[in-house]
């Protein structure tokens, strides 16, 4: 996957709308009435397939192996000019910023931007008109009525502009990378050296009943990231626009707990005071290489502001609950 493909979440989908119903010819007839006029009710129309925006949603993945969405057909029109029931309307919910496109001329249809907003993709086909429509002075009784319009079928592309929802902070070697290949599909180069991550990485987490969130490594901070050593300012910038910070320290830190979390938190603070007010959540990784004993010493100095928690990307310990908490910061 490249980087740039890497930005955006895209699904490439064939959208087929229903069929609309075709209007009765019916002429009415009851024990009182031989030949009455016409009374045949229009048709249903054909379903549409509908884009509906989702807060709760933070990526398209529950759409990635939905090749083909098919609406319902419409009936058609009833005696006692009873329309017919519309086709069923296929919804498929995406998050905040998805742009819809036609495959075929890559033309912009349109952008869902709020909650609940909905607009058509593939409209369903009208109803016909019921044989009463077409009743005249000098056509008394039509014995015919309109069909109802063929549903459309067209190839369509969401694409969402990805934005993080969490960012990992953490110093080189911190276990950013494993943990972004482990919880996602990301596939980072990792190495056991500074500067292993030279473009951030965004991995797509999928979560419970469907849902997902992203998640980017963001390359090591080292102190003096903020002056511009090393690569710091390049990287820093991509965290400002993360939902939560994930920081990230390894249980064999030569320091305490306490004083790399200081550290990191001082690098974020001279680069930009702004991202002191983004939640944050405290993942002590590599927690596999501790006993009991360890453990709990080293649960004594996590610091008590910060929602933490012990992992382990390679032994999977804990990984569920990180995702639990992350999820919890992102839709407070």
């Amino acid at each position: 996957m490249s980087q740039g493909s890497n930005f955006v979440d895209y699904v490439k989908i064939c959208c087929r709308s229903g069929h609309g119903g075709a209007g009765s010819a019916h002429l009415h007839r009851d024990k009182l009435t031989a030949k009455g006029g016409p009374d045949g009710g229009d048709g249903g129309r054909g379903g549409h397939v509908i884009v509906k925006g989702n807060a709760q949603l933070w990526t398209l993945l529950h759409l990635k192996f939905r090749k083909h969405v098919i609406a319902g057909d419409g009936e058609g029109g009833r005696l006692s000019l009873q329309t017919g029931k519309n086709g069923r309307d296929e919804i498929l919910e995406v998050p905040l910023g998805t742009i819809a496109k036609n495959a075929e001329t890559g033309e912009t249809l349109f952008e869902i931007t709020q909650d609940g907003e909905t607009k058509i993709l593939t409209d369903g086909g009208r109803g016909g008109l019921g044989n009463w429509h077409f009743k005249s002075a000098t056509q008394q009784t039509p014995r015919f009525a309109q069909p109802g319009e063929p549903g459309k079928e067209d190839w369509n592309i969401l694409e969402l502009k990805l934005l993080a929802d969490v960012g990992l902070v953490g110093f080189p070697n911190a276990g950013k990378s494993t943990l972004l290949s482990v919880v996602s599909a990301a596939k980072p180069e990792i190495a056991d050296y500074a500067f292993t991550t030279l473009v951030p990485n965004l991995g797509i987490v999928s979560y419970r009943n469907s849902r997902s969130f992203v998640m980017a490594d963001i390359p090591g901070i080292i102190e003096g990231a903020s002056q511009g050593k090393g690569l710091g300012i390049r990287f820093l910038r991509h965290i400002e626009r993360n939902s939560v910070l994930l920081f990230m320290i390894p249980a064999d830190t030569n320091r305490t707990i306490k004083e790399e979390y200081q550290i990191l938190l001082h690098e974020l603070k001279e680069y930009n005071p702004e991202l002191m007010h983004k939640p944050r959540v405290l993942a002590i990784t590599k927690s596999d290489m501790l006993d009991d004993e360890l453990l709990e010493e080293m649960k004594r100095e996590v610091p008590k502001d910060v929602p933490s928690i012990f992992i382990s990307s390679v032994a999977q310990k804990g990984i569920d609950q990180l995702k639990d908490l992350l999820w919890k910061e992102i839709n407070k």
